[in-house]
C-alpha cells in the first residue's frame, strides 16, 4: 500500500484497474474503513437500486411515448395489487387479474403472430429508459418480416410468465417480454428480454424461454439485443421450439457500450 500526500487514504495497488470496470475494486482505505468518497458512492448506488425497485413506473408517460410512435397499446395488470404484494408474492405477478382477463376476452381474437409484453418488473427505471428505444427498432423490423402484431401489452406488476396467458389468448407463435431486471449496484436500470415460442398459460416454464439480459448503458446495446432476438426468432421458426434447446450463437459477443481497453474482453 502507498499513501497520498496528506497521509489520509491508503491506496490499493489495484486502484488503476477501476478505470477498466464498474466493479468496486482498488478503493483504498482510511484506517480500517472505506474512504468517505467510496462509502458515499456505495450508498448512492444502493439508493438508486432501491428506487428502481420501489418507485412505480409511469405507465401513462410510457403510453404517450408509444402513442407518438403510432403503436396500439393495451393496459393490463397482474393479480398483485400493490408493489409490496408484488415483491412478496411472485406467483401473483405471473397471473392476470380478473379485469385484465375480461379486457382480453372483450378484445377481438386477432390473427397475430407476435405478442409484445412490457412489464415493469423489478426495475421501473429499466423500462422507462430502454423500452421505447428498443421497441422503436423491434416493431418496424418485425413488420418488415411480415409478422402480424397484437397490441403492445403494458402490464403493471408483471413477472416474466405473465406473457403466457396473453400469447395464449391471441394464439400467437411468438411471445416477447420486456421487463425490468433485478437491479445491481452498478446497473440499476438493466432491462431483460424473454422470448418464448408457442407460449401456453400454466404450461410454459422457464426452461421454454430464452433470455437476453444486461441491456443498459454499459451492457448490451439495443442493436446487439435486436440481433440476438432475431437470431432466436429465426431458430425458433426453424426448430419449432425455444428455451434451453435453442442456443444463442450470434457471433458478436463484445459489448459496444463497455468500458474501453478492457483487458478482460477479447
Amino acid at each position: 500500500m502507498t499513501q497520498n500526500k496528506n497521509n489520509t487514504i491508503a491506496y490499493d495497488p489495484w486502484h488503476h484497474l477501476n478505470q477498466l470496470t464498474p466493479a468496486r475494486i482498488g478503493l483504498g482505505r482510511t484506517g480500517m474503513s472505506l474512504p468517505t468518497r467510496a462509502n458515499l458512492d456505495f450508498q448512492l448506488a444502493h439508493a438508486l437500486a432501491r428506487d428502481s425497485v420501489n418507485i412505480p413506473l409511469d405507465f401513462k408517460k410510457l403510453q404517450n411515448k408509444l402513442d407518438n410512435l403510432a403503436y396500439i397499446t393495451l393496459h393490463l395488470q397482474s393479480q398483485a395489487d400493490s408493489q409490496s404484494t408484488y415483491l412478496q408474492r411472485p406467483d401473483l405477478g405471473r397471473l392476470l387479474n380478473d379485469y385484465s382477463l375480461n379486457e382480453l376476452t372483450a378484445k377481438e381474437n386477432l390473427n397475430v403472430d407476435v405478442v409484445i409484453v412490457v412489464a415493469d418488473g423489478l426495475s421501473s427505471k429499466a423500462i422507462e429508459n430502454h423500452a421505447v428505444p428498443f421497441l422503436h427498432l423491434l416493431v418496424p423490423t418485425l413488420k418488415e418480416l411480415d409478422y402480424q402484431l397484437a397490441p403492445i401489452c403494458l402490464v403493471k406488476h408483471g413477472r416474466v410468465a405473465i406473457g403466457d396467458a396473453i400469447a395464449s389468448h391471441y394464439k400467437a407463435k411468438l411471445c416477447i417480454t420486456l421487463i425490468g431486471e433485478r437491479p445491481g449496484l452498478s446497473s440499476p436500470d438493466s432491462m431483460g428480454i424473454y422470448f418464448t415460442y408457442q407460449a401456453q398459460a400454466n404450461i410454459s416454464t422457464d426452461a421454454d424461454r430464452n433470455c437476453i439480459s444486461n441491456i443498459h448503458a454499459n451492457g448490451l446495446s439495443y442493436k446487439q439485443s435486436l440481433t440476438k432476438l432475431l437470431f432466436l426468432i429465426k431458430g425458433a421458426e426453424q426448430h419449432k421450439l425455444s428455451g434451453v434447446n435453442l442456443k444463442d450463437e450470434t457471433p458478436n459477443t463484445s459489448l459496444e457500450n463497455q468500458y474501453s481497453n478492457n483487458f478482460l474482453l477479447p
